[in-house]
Order: C-alpha cells, then structure tokens, then sequence
C-alpha cells in the first residue's frame, strides 16, 4: 500500500513586535507546526503579493481599521482604500495597517488573525 502525504509550505505574515503575532508563533510552537515567517517591516510585502491577498479575501478583510497605524493616517488615504489601487499604495507606505496575522498555505490564505480553536480545527488537519 503506497502511503500519501501532503506537502504545503506555510507562511505568517506580521510584524514580530506585535503582541498577536507573539501569541500565534507561541501557538505553532507549542503545536509543532512547521511555518516561515515573512516580516512584512522588514522584508517588505509586494504589489503582486497583496493583489493575490485582495482577490481571495477582499480589501476590507486585509486592512485593520482599528490599528492605530490606520487611525493615525490622514482622512485622504483613509478614503483612497476603496479601490485596490488605492489601497496598495497606502498599504505599501504603512505596512502595519495589514491585519495580523495573514496565514498562507501554498499562497493560499487559511487564516487572519489570532483565534486559537480556529487554528486547532483549521490548521492542525492541513
């Protein structure tokens, strides 16, 4: 009997100072989940990257508006997220509106944001 096994590359995006962010690798530690982590500070996140994150989840899903990185911009780029266009641009500028965290598996988003039985029911049978 032959055996089958699935190989999938998991990626979370965040910022590694940002409490939620803490809690979620503590969480894939403490669970053995193998994972890279893509600090969007840091290594930047791409035009492409985010156009991929808007067709599978929409705008409103992606930005956090009750970050205070969201609340301290100015009410024009507030306004311009409504297209994608717009919202790249200010995304691009101010990574830290993304919400967090964003979890691929093989470029495919499985997970926003830090809801510890929603990760032992999604993510422990990938």
């Amino acid at each position: 009997m032959k055996e089958h096994f699935q190989i999938f590359s998991m990626t979370i995006y965040g910022i590694p100072n940002c409490d939620t962010i803490k809690k979620t690798l503590d969480w894939f530690k403490a669970n053995n989940v193998l994972y890279e982590f893509h600090d969007y500070k840091k290594e930047g996140i791409g035009k492409s990257k985010l156009q991929s994150w808007f067709k599978q989840v929409g705008i409103e899903h992606i930005i956090n508006k009750k970050s205070t990185s969201w609340k301290a911009l100015d009410i024009d780029e507030q306004a311009s997220v409504t297209t994608q266009a717009g919202a790249i641009a200010v995304i691009l500028k101010n990574p830290s509106i993304i919400k967090r965290p964003v979890i691929e598996v093989n470029d495919k988003i499985v997970m926003i944001g830090f809801k510890a039985d929603e990760y032992d029911q999604k993510l422990k049978n990938l």
